[in-house]
């Protein structure tokens, strides 16, 4: 699994590749569904590493929960274990607390999937999550992939 796209100018999705295995499949031998939806996380969590540092700290010490309170997916075509799939996730905007993402599965240039999905950003208080505003540094992450 590696990431991409650095949100050099004209950029307009940050690219996460990942090597399907014998484990993500099932007895008919294609790639079980639930796992597209692991691999999103995986690309968000990859891009915050990479581009929001600081977020992904905040993640880590607890001080930020990113909830998902939404995600979808529509499937194209099947995939197969050693098959490659390139994820590219887009910002699909920002709205006080919530920010949405949206993902494009391509293998061999062929697209094979698509999903969404929203988060939260919430702060843990006295009576528990209490929404908080997306962190500065993740809006300007996700500026950079417009």
């Amino acid at each position: 699994m590696t990431a991409g796209s650095h949100g050099a100018p004209g950029v307009t999705a940050y690219s996460y590749r990942h090597r399907v295995t014998f484990a993500e499949t099932n007895v008919v031998g294609n790639v079980y569904f639930s796992h597209y939806l692991e691999w999103q996380g995986q690309c968000r969590e990859s891009f915050l590493f990479e581009h929001a540092p600081k977020v992904s700290q905040d993640i880590l010490t607890g001080t930020l929960v990113l909830v998902t309170v939404s995600c979808a997916m529509d499937y194209f075509e099947e995939c197969y274990a050693g098959d490659e799939v390139v994820i590219e996730m887009s910002p699909g905007g920002i709205v006080s607390s919530r920010a949405r993402m949206c993902f494009r599965y391509r293998s061999a240039a062929v697209d094979i999937a698509r999903g969404e999905q929203t988060v939260a950003c919430m702060s843990r208080g006295p009576d528990g999550l209490v929404p908080v505003p997306v962190p500065g540094e993740l809006v300007a992450a996700m500026r950079r992939f417009e």
